[in-house]
């Protein structure tokens, strides 16, 4: 069932021109778009990838298609598409909403940590789980994280945000590189120390139940990816036949120029692997 949208907050940084959004079940949600200026298959991906990550049990934003109405659309100004030099209205209608990992009146979200606070971070070994997702999925963006805490908490927690560039964004593939979705910092990793780091996540995707997959696709609106249907049967498909090529993907990474995991038991001689992506 679709969320309303009530009210405009505040535009958010980023590609795809998101904006907050307070909605009438009381949350603030940042809403994509469906014309927003990446692609309208993000907002697919975003749906997908946010549930994928529930499902295996990594902390993420709670998704929600929100449902923005064309009169507020219309009389907010700030809802507007900048490309080009040019000022566009956003669509209404069904958008992706992703939940604000805490009430702005609650507490404080960061999208950077320094190095030295890492270790204030309540649940930095889920680095290890997303990174196995990212593989699956063949993130094309490097992971973005929001790290918050409430008043008076010492801790962070951190929370994986913006899945919209799963599956290499609107070109539904899977253009696997070593550095390719990946923290852009090694010291997340520290703790890795060989497979059992990747647990539980990496097992319940490798184990990932086919018949789970298939009912995420039915609450997808239509029109976030129009007359693309065999397409993303085709995409889904291929995500299933990738389960057993995850820990492939997690060695390319071990072994590239990164050396991402320096606290690992048994590192094997490789040659560094540095291409196609970014560290």
């Amino acid at each position: 069932m679709p969320i309303q949208a009530v009210q405009h907050v505040r535009r958010m940084r980023g590609g795809a021109q998101s904006h907050l959004m307070r909605c009438a079940d009381g949350h603030h949600y940042v809403v994509k778009f469906s014309n927003n200026p990446q692609h309208p298959r993000v907002l697919v991906n975003d749906w997908l990838g946010t549930r994928l990550a529930e499902m295996i049990g990594l902390p993420v934003p709670v998704p929600a298609i929100v449902d923005v109405h064309p009169w507020l659309v219309e009389h907010t100004p700030d809802l507007r598409v900048e490309l080009c030099g040019q000022r566009t209205m956003f669509t209404a209608g069904l958008s992706f909403g992703s939940r604000y990992v805490v009430s702005p009146l609650e507490g404080q979200v960061y999208d950077y940590l320094p190095e030295g606070m890492l270790g204030r971070v309540r649940n930095i070994d889920s680095f290890a789980g997303v990174l196995a997702l990212d593989k699956w999925t063949c993130n094309a963006d490097g992971r973005q994280v929001a790290f918050w805490r409430r008043p008076r908490e010492r801790k962070f927690t951190a929370t994986f945000i913006d899945q919209g560039y799963f599956f290499n964004a609107g070109e539904w593939s899977f253009p696997d590189a070593p550095l390719r979705g990946v923290f852009g910092r090694n010291d997340v990793y520290a703790g890795v120390t060989g497979w059992d780091s990747f647990e539980p996540w990496l097992s319940k995707i490798e184990s990932f139940p086919e018949s789970s997959l298939w009912p995420l696709v039915d609450q997808i609106p239509a029109e976030w990816y129009g007359c693309a249907a065999d397409e993303l049967d085709r995409l889904l498909t291929k995500l299933l036949e990738r389960r057993s090529r995850v820990r492939d993907l997690i060695l390319s990474f071990k072994n590239s120029c990164r050396s991402p995991f320096p606290n690992w038991r048994s590192v094997a001689a490789a040659t560094p692997l540095c291409s196609g992506g970014q560290g």
